[in-house]
């Protein structure tokens, strides 16, 4: 697969937090997968574990490539 084809899949399953920056992936001790936005740690309006897919936010910094 494409680096544009896994952004694309990726982008579907989690919304603006694929390429956010202020998202940060946490893998529990059981294997579960969560996001947690790094905004929430400044600011309390922004959800730890926003529900995914995330398809609007405030406070979306994309990465740069």
């Amino acid at each position: 697969m494409s680096q544009d084809t896994d952004m694309a899949a990726a982008r579907r399953a989690l919304g603006l937090c694929a390429d956010c920056q202020h998202a940060r992936r946490v893998v529990s001790s059981h294997g579960s997968v969560f996001w947690r936005c790094a905004l929430s740690e400044v600011n309390p309006t922004y959800p730890r574990y926003p529900r995914i897919p995330v398809v609007c936010c405030a406070g979306h910094v994309g990465r740069g490539r």
